[in-house]
């Protein structure tokens, strides 16, 4: 029998420690419960402070990303207008480089064909002033009257001959 008693005081001692131990998993439960629930409540009330954080540091990113991608548009446009610019200026040379050469082959087959270029009708010109000015010497002064004669039509003179 007196084993029996060693029993009821161990099995009174694993309850009680059981029951102890039942109770501080079920405050440690409702600190959990309570920290979780204060944790809810804080994240309410910071969350507006956290949206607004959030907007500011986003705007400020913003304005950064802005900032660098005009810089860099404004670079490729430069770089672009300075290509255009050198593109037109090759166009201008070349395009009067093509009109020398269009301008020398043209006087050669004029000069080919026995038409006077600009220099021959210079020329004749200053000798014709030249020949105007000895005529009105021998004239005593006088401009020389041109002659009209009546022009023929040319049907009129193929017929005729």
């Amino acid at each position: 029998m007196a084993t029996k008693p060693q029993f009821k005081s161990k099995a009174r001692a694993g309850t009680a420690t059981a029951q102890q131990l039942g109770k501080g998993i079920m405050e440690s439960a409702q600190q959990i419960w309570l920290a979780g629930l204060g944790a809810f409540s804080k994240a309410q009330a910071e969350g507006s402070k956290l949206f607004e954080a959030l907007v500011k540091e986003g705007a400020q990113l913003e304005h950064k990303t802005r900032k660098f991608t005009d810089a860099r548009v404004s670079e490729a446009r430069g770089a672009v207008e300075s290509t255009v610019g050198e593109a037109r200026k090759r166009a201008a040379d070349t395009w009067d480089r093509l009109e020398k050469v269009f301008e020398a082959r043209v006087s050669r087959a004029l000069g080919q064909l026995g038409v006077p270029g600009r220099r021959d009708l210079e020329t004749l010109t200053a000798r014709v002033e030249e020949l105007a000015r000895e005529v009105r010497k021998l004239n005593g002064g006088e401009r020389p009257t041109a002659k009209r004669t009546t022009r023929v039509p040319a049907k009129r003179a193929r017929k005729s001959a």
